[in-house]
């Protein structure tokens, strides 16, 4: 009986556990007036950089604030990622000026390899370029692309717009195909008027162009018909220089601001 008594009996209770809990919440309580602590301490860094600023505002006699030191000084001044810029619209200045220049140089290049890869036609008086400060005017007689009333390209077109299209495909410049006719009305199922024809075949040299290599981005066709003769259409050789397409190539990339901006003839 006595044995059986031992083994029952219950283990005296630990009176000592709260001590557990209060130590979790003195370590809290540290922590908690750490973190106040920090908060609430002052920066003495920029504590004097705003003195200095505001005895400057108020008292004139300061007009930047001056570095503080902290540490030891170093040898070399520390190298900055900002340029030292003059006036602020120096950059901008600077940046258009290159721009325009790049666009200069690419209107010369253009133009001196349209004057050599077309010398023998423009030697012929059939084809004429003309340059601006603002584009390139390639000039194309009608008769080098098409048959009479279509829009058709013949076959000597395909080569020598492969020869333009080698030329315009290395430049992003934007390019503006015009077709223009003379004053005779076209009898035609295909083609109601001379607008229709001349925007059929400014459409379709567009569309070698882009064969040849050059982006569709930066190409567009308009037709003009007969309302922009470049001669008298009352003699056979005026009406003769008034049936052509026109290969306008613009300084700049962006077709649809050069086409709002191009002058009528």
């Amino acid at each position: 009986m006595r044995r059986m008594r031992k083994r029952g009996a219950e283990a005296p209770e630990n009176h000592e556990r709260w001590l557990v809990s209060y130590a979790d919440f003195i370590t809290l309580l540290f922590a908690f007036f750490v973190v106040m602590y920090s908060v609430s301490s002052v920066n003495d860094g920029k504590y004097k950089i705003l003195s200095q600023t505001l005895d400057g505002v108020f008292n004139a006699t300061q007009r930047a604030v001056q570095p503080i030191q902290i540490g030891e000084e170093s040898a070399t001044q520390p190298h900055s990622d900002v340029p030292n810029l003059l006036p602020f619209e120096q950059p901008d200045r600077d940046e258009g000026t290159t721009r325009h220049s790049d666009e200069d140089g690419r209107l010369r290049d253009i133009s001196r390899r349209f004057e050599s890869k077309l010398k023998t036609l423009i030697g012929k008086g059939l084809v004429t370029v003309e340059v601006t400060d603002e584009w390139i005017e390639l000039s194309l007689r009608n008769n080098l692309l098409f048959t009479s009333g279509d829009a058709l390209p013949v076959d000597a077109a395909f080569t020598l717009i492969d020869s333009i299209s080698e030329i315009l495909k290395d430049y992003p410049n934007a390019i503006v195909v015009e077709g223009f006719t003379d004053n005779i009305p076209i009898r035609s199922d295909v083609y109601p008027s001379n607008w229709e024809l001349s925007a059929a075949r400014a459409a379709a040299m567009a569309r070698l162009l882009i064969m040849g290599g050059v982006g569709p981005q930066q190409v567009a066709a308009v037709g003009y018909g007969e309302y922009q003769p470049l001669a008298d259409n009352s003699t056979t050789a005026g009406r003769a220089r008034n049936r052509r397409v026109v290969i306008l190539v613009a300084r700049s990339d962006k077709v649809r601001q050069f086409i709002r901006r191009v002058p009528a003839e």
